[in-house]
């Protein structure tokens, strides 16, 4: 008899997952719901092409719903899933044009719903000309406001990497554009040093910083419309759009309804197989928390490349293989106009909040050897354990070719290995790329002294 596997999301751990377990068994019956205009999209692309750097909405699309029919899984697009009979084994789908219903059968459930845009529950909040921006239904409606001729004044809530993102790609065309962030430093998972750097470059390219400030209200014009963001000191600072960018939550009101069990994080718990605590029902994506192999915390972690990993883990599980996921250490990258900034492991706060004892170093250097045309500042932050000397997280900010070293220092704390042995790397060096002695290795070397004069 014909199994069947039913995924609820076409994105990144959606599309994952049916396509590894159509793979493994061309036998079985895979129905992929997605209630969105694309499958297997880069959302970490929308501000990009918002601001004009992507050419086109297509481009950020990695494989159409007719590439995922080709492969032999029935896509069923525009159709969302409305409610889950665990003791059924079906879900109840609602065709978003025209409103036709009906129930699909499943012997093997996906939970792939992904994550929604955290809205904070102040005065006007839900008012026309407020946007979150997750889905790439979300940009391409942001998109068409920007392109209205009657937007001016853009105010964006939360200084995250979304919210930066999203404001430099509104600042790009020309718009003018107000930042809004309870924390003293935007990217609040950064160091506050770290995170004056950033600020700096952010008001560097004309963006307006309010900090230290909350939203407390959203004013709304006669015509219903958003035209001001009140913050909590009392500032009034005037909007033709708002745009949300404090980070979102996962998307687990299907699991809640149906009895799928949550994490301490909020996100459906699994193991690392992605198995949910029901029998035959797996998760992956923005909707799961992930075990952090450094604290130890249960969190969720809303990023691309985590998505496609749980959901190929949970396919290639579902058609007969095995297959893992091991966990996270917190890298993130992003730019932010001419700066890059990116992050892995622990923060100071991180650190001290699991429990650990430790010592830094920040070290300021320059992306290529100082004589060489196209030199650029680079600081690099490492954080380490007392004693063992062990990496437990690094934050670089800088100019262009900065951000992407941090992929060597995620190496690193993956392995486990101590600033001493990271100091000893074999990097590649020409003046064109690095000074002889990396900023990764400088920093190494003042991360080694700080522990060494620790000890004695």
């Amino acid at each position: 008899m014909t199994q069947r596997l039913v995924v609820i999301g076409g994105d990144a751990a959606g599309g994952s997952a049916a396509s590894q377990a159509k793979k493994r068994r061309s036998d079985l019956d895979v129905v992929m719901f997605e209630r969105g205009r694309a499958t297997s999209y880069s959302a970490c692309g929308i501000p990009y092409w918002i601001g004009g750097a992507v050419a086109s909405e297509q481009a950020l699309v990695a494989r159409t719903p007719d590439q995922h029919r080709a492969a032999g899984i029935d896509v069923r697009m525009h159709t969302e899933v409305v409610g889950i009979d665990l003791d059924r084994r079906t879900v109840r789908w609602r065709e978003l044009d025209g409103g036709r219903e009906g129930d699909e059968p499943f012997d093997d459930l996906v939970y792939a719903t992904g994550s929604v845009p955290m809205r904070p529950p102040v005065p006007g909040i839900d008012a026309a000309g407020v946007y979150g921006v997750q889905v790439l239904d979300d940009g391409v409606a942001l998109r068409a406001e920007l392109d209205s001729g009657r937007v001016q004044r853009v105010v964006v809530v939360g200084g995250g990497y979304i919210g930066l993102e999203l404001a430099e790609a509104c600042r790009t065309r020309g718009f003018d554009v107000t930042v809004v962030d309870l924390s003293a430093t935007p990217v609040g998972t950064f160091d506050p040093d770290i995170g004056e750097f950033i600020a700096d470059a952010v008001r560097g390219e004309g963006i307006h910083l309010v900090l230290s400030d909350g939203v407390a209200a959203v004013e709304v014009g006669a015509d219903g419309r958003a035209c001001a963001v009140v913050t909590a000191s009392g500032r009034e600072l005037p909007a033709d759009l708002v745009v949300l960018g404090l980070g979102v939550r996962p998307d687990v009101r299907l699991a809640t309804e149906a009895g799928i069990p949550l994490g301490t994080s909020g996100g459906v718990a699994v193991d690392t197989r992605q198995r949910t605590q029901v029998d035959g029902v797996w998760a992956a994506g923005d909707c799961v928390e992930s075990l952090h192999r450094l604290s130890g915390q249960r969190m969720v972690v809303a990023l691309g490349t985590h998505a496609n990993k749980q959901g190929r883990v949970a396919g290639i599980n579902i058609g007969g293989g095995y297959a893992t996921f091991p966990g996270v250490i917190g890298t993130a990258i992003t730019k932010i106009c001419d700066t890059e900034a990116a992050r892995t492991g622990l923060s100071s706060r991180e650190a001290e909040r699991a429990g650990y004892s430790f010592v830094t170093a920040v070290v300021d250097s320059t992306t290529r050897a100082g004589y060489f045309p196209g030199s650029r500042p680079i600081r690099v932050k490492m954080i380490a354990e007392r004693r063992s000397g062990r990496l437990l997280g690094a934050q670089i900010v800088g100019k262009q070719a900065s951000a992407k070293r941090i992929d060597a220092l995620a190496i690193c704390i993956w392995n486990e290995m101590s600033v001493d042995e990271i100091l000893s790397l074999d990097l590649s060096y020409a003046p064109p790329f690095s000074p002889v002695w990396d900023p990764v290795l400088i920093a190494a070397r003042k991360a080694f002294d700080a522990v060494e004069a620790d000890v004695r």
